[in-house]
């Protein structure tokens, strides 16, 4: 085994035990038999995940001197609740029938009504469950944060943090649903949605979290840290994800192929795409994109103009650029030599994972 992947082995054993002792101490809040369908949903949501946003608090508290200790993983583990709620979320808003190759919340609920035989709409029930557990995931993970056990002085001064990245978080969401209803956008549009719906949430706000947490207040040097690396990778780990909404591997994504055109995503991948299309392409664009109907071959024919237009190229150079000033700023960062190299292996994983 690497020593990239120990590390990575030895953090997400301790944050899955740690989501596990959480979620058990919440059992007899969820005793009664007809709450088990939220019970068990949230136990498949937390099941899987890649747990970079506790990777990255855990790294920014090593970085600035906090010893390995179980409390921390505690508090970063509360990351992947806030997430979860999110993922909930925002499968309701897209109206996405998978999530990580199983079928998204608000269908295993809108199942459940129409298996049972139910009165009224299965559809408004499974929505409706839906967002219940997301708030539910949502309440757990500040109830996990603020119970980690981390001294008080550490929480408090990471609190402000903690509260800005849920904030950015939400409006984040909003602005993603405008930015679909306003139909067009450019990059410079797509890129604020991507940065407060996820790349801020992702690995600016996780490592700031990290670094007061153990510091108890925020250096100018991490702030810098956290602009000049996290940003960038948050930028980069997005377009990654703008790439796989539509060429990724079903297999690896746990979704549809070119699910993110059939939602019609305003990305900065497609943001591109219209930029350099003929007036033809972009009108097959416009046409296709957002249709919930779209087929193997509408999916196929824009991802040939993606291709053809170089915005696919242009995309992935964009996120090779990113990556590269983003370890750059890393290299000129004050943090301890181990977690200089967790986290540059953390940006090479965020940015070139296939799902």
């Amino acid at each position: 085994m690497t020593t990239d992947a120990a590390r990575m082995q030895h953090l997400r054993t301790h944050v899955e035990r740690a989501l596990g002792e959480f979620v058990e101490r919440q059992l007899p809040a969820l005793g009664d038999p007809d709450l088990e369908p939220l019970r068990t949903a949230a136990d498949d949501l937390l099941a899987g995940g890649k747990r970079l946003r506790p990777a990255f608090c855990y790294w920014g508290w090593r970085g600035a001197g906090g010893t390995d200790v179980p409390e921390i993983f505690t508090a970063a583990a509360s990351l992947e609740l806030l997430q979860a709620s999110a993922l909930v979320h925002d499968d309701v808003m897209d109206k996405s029938d998978l999530r990580r190759g199983m079928p998204a919340a608000h269908r295993r609920f809108q199942a459940m009504h129409e298996k049972a035989g139910w009165h009224g709409s299965a559809e408004q029930f499974g929505e409706g469950a839906a967002i219940l557990l997301g708030n539910l995931l949502l309440l757990w993970s500040g109830e996990m944060w603020r119970t980690s056990g981390l001294p008080r002085a550490s929480l408090e001064a990471a609190q402000p943090v903690h509260d800005h990245m849920r904030t950015e978080l939400m409006c984040g969401q909003y602005l993603d649903l405008l930015e679909q209803a306003h139909g067009e956008n450019t990059f410079d549009s797509a890129l604020r949605v991507a940065l407060f719906k996820s790349g801020k949430y992702s690995v600016e706000q996780p490592l700031r979290l990290g670094l007061v947490l153990a510091a108890q207040e925020l250096a100018p040097w991490m702030d810098d840290l956290c602009t000049g690396y996290g940003t960038r990778v948050g930028i980069a780990f997005q377009l990654r994800d703008d790439i796989l909404g539509v060429f990724g591997d079903p297999a690896q994504t746990g979704k549809p192929a070119g699910d993110d055109l059939r939602e019609g995503k305003r990305t900065m991948l497609i943001a591109r795409t219209l930029a350099a299309a003929s007036p033809g392409q972009a009108e097959t664009v416009r046409r296709l994109l957002g249709d919930p109907g779209l087929d193997a071959d509408g999916v196929a024919t824009l991802r040939r103009i993606i291709e053809g237009t170089g915005a696919l190229r242009e995309c992935e150079d964009l996120i090779g650029d990113y990556l590269g000033a983003a370890l750059t700023a890393l290299d000129q960062a004050p943090i301890t030599a181990e977690a200089r190299t967790a986290l540059t292996d953390l940006a090479i994983a965020a940015t070139s994972r296939k799902a």
